[in-house]
């Protein structure tokens, strides 16, 4: 995982992702902006999150990428204003009140045990049969969550029972370098 981000690199990561969501909102279309930076042109996962007075708004991302990072950030960016099936798109109106995070991630890391996750640490991929779960590493931490309680809230964010992580399931752990407006 790039962990040599500094501050100029997340300033300018979150300031494309909202130059990217406000101009998908009022154009409908991403004018993708270009970067030089080679930390920020090497291919990685990320996930964008929109929060709008500490609630959630939208979040979006991909686990890994051939893109550069920086135009990762961008198109999920847009995305998660525009395509999180949870939330209406956000319009015009949207743009004046709302805050973004930035989750950067190391690659996906198979574990044999439910042991192994680290709450604080880990963010947790979950897969069984056709059903698929993500929820980020600070998510556990700002429910105040247990291991147990954080497997069982990825089970349900994947459709499936709360205990169903616990036979036939694939759990994936991963990091993340975690940045945002509101810190």
């Amino acid at each position: 995982m790039n962990d040599t981000l500094n501050s100029a690199d997340k300033k300018l990561l979150l300031d494309l992702a909202r130059e990217a969501i406000t101009a998908t909102v009022q154009t409908g279309k991403l004018k993708m902006q270009q970067v030089t930076d080679e930390k920020l042109s090497v291919p990685q996962g990320c996930f964008v999150t929109i929060k709008k007075q500490g609630a959630l708004r939208g979040c979006i991302g991909n686990f890994s990428s051939d893109k550069p990072l920086y135009q990762l950030v961008q198109e999920m960016a847009a995305s998660a204003a525009t395509r999180d099936p949870r939330f209406y798109p956000m319009k015009e109106a949207d743009l004046g009140d709302f805050e973004l995070e930035i989750s950067v991630l190391s690659p996906l890391s198979k574990i044999s045990s439910p042991e192994e996750v680290e709450v604080g640490k880990h963010g947790l991929y979950l897969e069984k049969n056709f059903s698929r779960g993500v929820l980020l590493p600070q998510v556990a931490v700002e429910h105040h969550w247990d291991r147990e309680t954080f497997l069982n809230q990825t089970a349900l964010k994947a459709g499936l029972k709360m205990d169903d992580w616990k036979e036939g399931a694939d759990l994936y752990v991963f990091s993340a370098e975690v940045f945002g407006e509101q810190q």
